[in-house]
């Protein structure tokens, strides 16, 4: 991870206490954040989903990729610091390093939610009740898709790309 936090030397740092909130969900927002040193909760729907204490973690970057407002409140637990990207989709297209590390953190988030799904799937598939579900539920998780990837590829702002 040093790797990651040296290609983000010369960003600004911001420094949070204990119980700050950094992002909230549902803001509107074109930042990102690069955890240094410290850890944070991160709630959704006001319950704790995951606490992150890795150098190098990114926060906010769903929200820059997918220009949409937060999908979670992210507070430190204790003392923070984090370097911030006030233009996300800039720094991912020019530093192609941190995109894949961004999308590998991206892609283990999505294996440890649908891993978790799956063992509810199996755990209540013979309930009668809601829990019962959990395969129409994870289909149509699968299948929901905000806009088709390919649209993005159309009127790249990358002439790269």
């Amino acid at each position: 991870m040093s790797a990651i936090l040296d290609v983000c030397e010369g960003l600004p740092r911001v420094t949070f206490n204990d119980g700050d909130q950094i992002i909230g969900e549902g803001e509107q927002g074109n930042r990102m954040y690069v955890l240094i040193d410290g850890e944070v909760i991160v709630e959704k729907g006001g319950t704790e989903v995951a606490r992150d204490g890795t150098p190098g973690s990114l926060f906010g970057e769903m929200s820059a990729l997918l220009e949409t407002p937060f999908s979670a409140t992210v507070r430190a637990d204790g003392n923070v610091r984090m370097y911030l990207v006030t233009d996300p989709i800039e720094f991912l297209v020019t530093r192609p390093g941190i995109a894949v590390h961004s999308a590998r953190l991206l892609a283990q988030r999505l294996h440890d939610a649908t891993t978790y799904l799956a063992d509810l799937k199996t755990q209540f598939q013979e309930n009668s009740d809601h829990f019962g579900m959990m395969d129409q539920i994870l289909d149509a998780l699968l299948h929901q898709q905000r806009r088709k990837t390919e649209d993005a590829f159309e009127n790249p702002e990358d002439p790269r790309l």
